[in-house]
């Protein structure tokens, strides 16, 4: 059995500061336990879901969001991975979408900063009269629609 590792130690392994394993842990994202000098420990396994927090974060995902497939994960073990498997599935079209949009958001960029066209006539991003605001606020040409559909292609 490894030894459980202090905020420094997970800290360092993981790249997170302790204060926002600290928040982490307050948001329920993390777990410890204390010691009899109420120091907090964690598991080791802790250390993938910090790794899980931080690459989910970095592509776009709430800190809520990430607590409730967090919370799918069973408490009582470590997760195996077909339980992280199981978590994974059920971002995975959550995840296309953004991938999706990404891709959007390269190519009509390439197409659109600094090209200097002048043409409102070809441009990707060009809403008249703004008249998209009906559907709501945002990139109404890049994000999907209030409804649920695909933002148009």
């Amino acid at each position: 059995m490894h030894e459980a590792l202090t905020i420094g130690q997970l800290s360092a392994r993981s790249g997170v500061a302790p204060s926002a394993l600290r928040y982490y842990e307050r948001l329920g994202l993390i777990r410890s336990h204390r010691t009899g000098g109420n120091q907090r420990r964690y598991a080791r396994t802790e250390l993938r879901r910090v790794a899980f927090v931080r690459i989910s974060q970095q592509v776009g995902v709430s800190l809520e969001e990430i607590r409730e497939a967090l919370d799918s994960l069973p408490s009582a073990r470590t997760p195996t991975p077909e339980d992280w498997a199981a978590l994974s599935r059920a971002w995975r079209d959550r995840l296309n979408e953004k991938i999706r949009l990404l891709g959007k958001l390269r190519d009509d960029l390439d197409g659109c900063i600094g090209c200097g066209c002048l043409s409102l006539q070809r441009c990707t991003l060009y809403n008249p009269d703004d008249s998209l605001s009906a559907e709501g606020p945002g990139a109404r040409l890049v994000l999907p629609r209030p409804d649920g559909a695909p933002a148009p292609a």
